[in-house]
């Protein structure tokens, strides 16, 4: 019988330690989707329980968007100095804290601040978790990896909803939250024995652009803030055209910052590809209209069709279950005809989706609203395979990271616009119709101004996805993205 040498048995450690890095990354990914999918499911209760109105709760959710908006493109840079693993596993801690916090909330304030300590961490999870697989796996086997990465994506998505509205259901909407808590500490203790603990090998680490990092937070942060409270000021409002006039002068700032830094925290040259230019706005548009159906729906099914925190989750599970289905399907389609036809005819088919949210009515069975939802997950799932596809062809082989965080950025700033257009437009054509604000669980709101309200959202969201549609459009034809490739 063969001993095996010293050498071998090092490289079975190696493989198994790498596998276990793996599981470790997968984990902190589960966490960060679960706990957003979660969280729209929750606001309606949320609202009743707390007694406020609905353009206060949005930002439950808002908050959490917008602070990993303004974090990601800096804990790249962030992770240059002090480690990814390292950064990445304090992520797990931050986050497992922010969630105890918001479970711990006597108020909506103490909430809303808690839920922006989550949103630390989750953005040290997200920034940091590819480029661990990166440095983990060798070329050969990272296609793989992605894959389980991207396929827990798809599970956090998946189960949120349900998950999310049973335990509301059963223990109150406090256990959202609490669910991170032992899910945070495991991958924290884990993590202390497998993340690589060093800083980075490389030589020489650039000078981190604080000027341009302070005019990117103060700039993105002013102009989602405002949009997000357009609707409560009045757009006429001075403090809200002002607020949208400045943050557009500081971002406008940024970019020639970014122009003339050394090392720019945004590479601005990317977006002179047209692929990948067409392809970031046509991303953020498909998620603009996504949040639209998150925040909306679950006031649809509990204060006009009173379903239960529990019948909610289930149906909204729809969307997800139909996207994890068809999106492999359209990334293995996309390989054989190119991204064009696939991306517009995905957005193209949740524009349908909305005008045919508009013919639902008060009394509409919950398993039709199911099949509803389920046009949107097969539509997003045409879409996103072969976009980011698309999106990473563009880059070379160095910046596929940053181009992977800008992605990132693209789609949180879509989530925090579809929130405040879907809260804007509803809590608007309320006022129009009642000459009352509505707060806690609208029950004190006809059902015919709810309704009427709730079809101006699914027109806007519909007029959304067919801009994005004819965006994605202009990516060019199949002959000529094929020459691209």
């Amino acid at each position: 019988m063969t001993q095996k040498g010293p050498m071998e048995a090092e490289s079975a450690d190696r493989v198994s330690k790498k596998w276990l890095i793996l599981a470790n990354v997968s984990v902190g990914t589960f966490m960060a989707t679960l706990d957003g999918s979660i969280a729209n499911v929750g606001l309606p209760t949320i609202a009743s329980s707390m007694h406020i109105p609905l353009h206060v709760v949005q930002w439950v959710v808002s908050a959490y968007l917008l602070t990993i908006c303004a974090m990601l493109p800096l804990v790249g840079n962030l992770a240059d100095r002090f480690g990814r693993g390292r950064l990445y596993n304090i992520g797990f801690l931050v986050f497992a804290g922010g969630s105890a916090l918001c479970g711990l909330s006597p108020n909506i304030s103490m909430l809303i601040v808690s839920r922006i300590l989550q949103a630390i961490g989750a953005s040290l999870l997200m920034a940091n978790s590819q480029a661990l697989v990166v440095m983990t796996f060798p070329l050969h086997q990272r296609g793989r990896a992605f894959g389980i990465t991207g396929t827990m994506v798809s599970l956090g998505s998946l189960t949120g909803p349900a998950v999310g509205g049973l335990l509301i259901g059963y223990f109150g909407w406090p256990s959202i939250f609490w669910v991170n808590v032992p899910i945070g500490i495991i991958g924290f203790v884990l993590g202390l024995f497998l993340l690589p603990k060093g800083k980075p090998e490389s030589a020489t680490v650039s000078r981190f652009d604080y000027p341009g990092s302070v005019l990117f937070v103060v700039g993105i942060v002013l102009l989602l803030y405002t949009v997000s409270n357009g609707d409560v000021w009045g757009w006429t409002a001075t403090r809200s055209w002002l607020g949208i006039v400045v943050a557009m002068l500081v971002l406008a700032g940024f970019g020639i910052r970014e122009r003339m830094a050394k090392n720019p925290i945004i590479d601005f040259g990317l977006y002179k590809h047209r692929l990948f230019a067409t392809g970031s706005i046509a991303a953020m548009l498909s998620f603009v209209s996504l949040f639209c159906i998150n925040t909306m729906m679950p006031f649809y099914l509990e204060d006009v069709l009173h379903a239960s925190p529990q019948v909610t989750g289930t149906v909204m599970m729809a969307n997800p279950v139909a996207m994890a289905v068809i999106a492999p399907l359209s990334g293995w389609l996309s390989d054989k005809i190119g991204p064009y036809v696939l991306t517009t005819a995905g957005l193209a088919l949740n524009a349908a989706g909305f005008l045919l949210l508009t013919l639902l009515s008060q009394t509409a069975p919950v398993w039709l609203v199911g099949l509803h939802l389920a046009i949107f997950g097969i539509g997003q799932g045409m879409f996103q395979s072969p976009n980011n596809s698309s999106l990473m062809s563009t880059a070379p082989r160095a910046k596929a990271g940053l181009v992977g965080g800008l992605n990132a950025l693209v789609r949180n700033i879509g989530m925090v616009l579809g929130i405040a257009l879907s809260v804007s437009l509803f809590s608007n054509r309320l006022f129009a119709a009642t000459g009352t604000r509505a707060s806690g669980a609208l029950t004190n709101v006809p059902l015919s101004a709810m309704m009427s309200a709730l079809h101006v959202v699914f027109w806007a969201a519909a007029f959304v996805c067919i801009v994005g549609a004819i965006t994605s459009s202009l990516r060019g034809s199949p002959r000529k993205l094929q020459s691209a490739h």
